[in-house]
């Protein structure tokens, strides 16, 4: 296999923080010259023909990376902004009695943004936090008929759990309910393809496993709803023709991009649509693949220690450890050989990424084991 730690920015040491920001590529900042400040500096005229083209490469690479039309893609700063836009533009949403599924261990942010964007009555309905949500029948026994929109995160934060969205969809579907599945955790480290799983909704960003950094997140809006959403946080760049400079006479752009809103960020975009290419070249089922063989190293040479699913089918990209009474030894221990970690709630979390070998990870347990 290719050795990629060639293609990567890495700092002395053993980086192992891929859940919470990816390495950039070494290869990013000549890009992000060559996209962003050349048009803007090198010419007489104003750059935004080429900073548009960031945007369309943008949606292009995530059409490839993850198997759906360029147009059902639009950028966001966040998923919360994303999550926002998305809820106050549904009419179903937004009856007084609507009710959103979602777990306790949905990352807080989510839970934030839909209490703020639902009308005053909604509910938020949790499934507790000690039931298993690996299982397809935890979700089946929740999502009753009053529900009309299920919350899904594709791959949750603290726990290293994976949740069965294929099956979650479809009992969604049979029961009239919409979906809206949450990638910032799984995007690039597991496969996913839209066209396949037929979700209604979905939001993600760039800053994790596929280390495009932060502010170049998306949300994706399934064909068959874009023409009934009606988003009110809108702008110019929402607007079927952002420069026909018309103030009495807004038409919402017939693609996702309706969710824009005003003057965009452009920046976060031309580091992300790179880093996503690049990813897409090597393919998600192979970074997963060799993801999960660097876990099972770990899960093998520390196997009373493991707090996250051992099954492939319920795992994420992270493994979570706990190391009980040692925990806040370890930790510092790892920190001082620049090997880096960090700790929730639920245990130490370790994220490999295809920049990591055989040899980071016995790195890592040479000083855990010291402990």
């Amino acid at each position: 296999m290719k050795d990629f730690k060639n293609d990567f920015m890495l700092a002395p040491g053993c980086y192992l923080l891929n859940h919470s920001v990816g390495r950039p590529l070494k290869t990013a900042e000549q890009s992000f010259k060559q996209q962003f400040f050349t048009p803007w500096q090198d010419s007489g005229v104003e750059p935004w023909g080429d900073w548009l083209g960031i945007i369309e490469r943008f949606t292009q690479a995530l059409s490839t990376l993850f198997n759906a039309p360029a147009n059902e893609f639009c950028p966001q700063v966040n998923l919360s902004s994303a999550l926002t836009k998305l809820v106050m533009s549904v009419e179903r949403l937004q009856q007084s009695d609507a009710v959103i599924l979602l777990s306790e261990l949905d990352f807080p942010s989510m839970g934030f943004a839909l209490k703020k964007a639902l009308p005053h009555g909604c509910e938020l309905r949790f499934i507790p936090a000690a039931n298993d949500i690996t299982d397809a029948n935890v979700w089946d026994s929740f999502i009753t008929s009053d529900v009309d929109m299920v919350f899904v995160s594709h791959a949750y934060s603290n726990t290293g759990q994976l949740s069965p969205i294929e099956q979650i969809v479809e009992t969604a579907k049979a029961r009239e309910a919409l979906t809206l599945v949450d990638i910032a955790q799984s995007a690039g480290i597991v496969p996913l393809d839209l066209n396949a799983l037929q979700a209604d909704f979905m939001i993600g960003s760039s800053v994790k496993w596929l280390c495009g950094g932060p502010g170049a997140a998306y949300l994706w809006v399934n064909k068959q709803h874009i023409a009934d959403c009606q988003p009110k946080d809108v702008g110019w760049f929402s607007h079927e023709n952002p420069f026909e400079f018309d103030i009495h006479d807004f038409r919402y752009h017939q693609s996702a991009l309706k969710f824009w809103g005003g003057t965009p960020s452009i920046a976060p975009f031309a580091i992300a649509s790179h880093s996503i290419e690049y990813f897409s070249r090597v393919g998600s089922i192979a970074l997963r693949q060799h993801n999960q063989q660097l876990l099972d190293v770990i899960a093998a040479e520390l196997e009373g220690k493991v707090v996250s699913p051992r099954a492939p089918s319920q795992r994420s990209g992270t493994i979570i450890l706990d190391f009980a009474d040692k925990q806040q030894q370890v930790l510092p221990r790892l920190k001082s050989a620049n090997v880096s970690v960090d700790v929730r709630s639920f245990g130490m979390r370790v994220s490999p990424h295809i920049y990591n070998d055989e040899a980071d990870i016995h790195e890592f347990l040479k000083w855990v084991k010291a402990t």
